[in-house]
């Protein structure tokens, strides 16, 4: 057990909350307050509602999500959102949000945790947002197929190949969520790979004409590795229980 301030100066001082940007709606850090003692915590990607309704069947009283409550923007208190506020409160559960600073952190973050998966050793940032590079890239000389079959372990599921360059591969980005973005940063890169979790329909006509292998593992798939690695931080530190709360979206 361990008192939530503590936990809160943890997570916001290890993540750099203050100083990474973000979408204007990820309000990233505390989203809702909670118990002044905390014993077990909660990973997921979504706040969704079904997250937190087993978060609080299961005891949870501090649920870390990568996805957090207010991505629609501001608005009545109502719907959903209200089920998901009430339910949060009643259940006496914290809820702490930490979007594009978990996906950029160096060590915890999704696409450092992917890349170091798939054999990478990161070299420098890729997928610029703002002022940071929010995931990573490397050399890694492997053929593409090769490279797919350890996404596939990686997500432990199914991935798309879209085979736009090289049969083998010497330059690989790894942006997780939905890197469609950052397909011609890659290329002026000189990579000739980007891993990502999703892209848009367009995105498919620019990976072939820039010459880039494109590798879709699932927004949600490629965004599980860093509240788990988070959640286990927090054990580390602080005499806690934790456990991933999985509910994939196949997207």
């Amino acid at each position: 057990m361990r008192d939530l301030e503590s936990i809160l100066y943890f997570l916001d001082r290890t993540l750099r909350v203050s100083d990474i940007p973000d979408y204007p709606h990820a309000l990233n850090g505390l989203q809702v307050a909670g118990p002044a003692e905390i014993r077990h915590v909660g990973a997921a990607v979504d706040a969704s509602e079904r997250t937190i309704r087993e978060a609080v069947e299961r005891g949870v009283d501090f649920l870390l999500v990568h996805h957090g409550l207010f991505w629609d923007g501001l608005g009545p208190i109502t719907g959903p959102r209200y089920r998901k506020v009430a339910a949060l409160i009643r259940g006496g559960v914290a809820l702490y949000s930490a979007h594009l600073p978990l996906d950029a952190h160096p060590d915890l973050g999704n696409s450092a945790i992917l890349a170091r998966s798939l054999g990478m050793v990161p070299e420098a940032g890729f997928g610029s947002f703002k002022d940071i590079r929010v995931g990573c890239w490397a050399s890694l000389e492997i053929d593409r197929e090769q490279l797919r079959e350890r996404l596939c372990a990686a997500v432990d599921g199914e991935t798309r190949l879209i085979p736009g360059g090289p049969e083998e591969v010497a330059r690989v980005g790894v942006l997780t969520g939905s890197g469609g973005s950052a397909l011609q940063e890659a290329a002026e890169m000189g990579l000739d790979t980007v891993v990502t979790g999703e892209v848009p329909h367009h995105a498919y006509h620019q990976a072939m004409e820039l010459g880039l292998n494109l590798l879709l593992g699932g927004h949600y798939a490629t965004e599980t590795f860093g509240v788990k690695a988070a959640a286990e931080l927090l054990t580390q530190e602080f005499p806690l229980t934790w456990e991933f709360l999985h509910f994939p979206t196949g997207l």
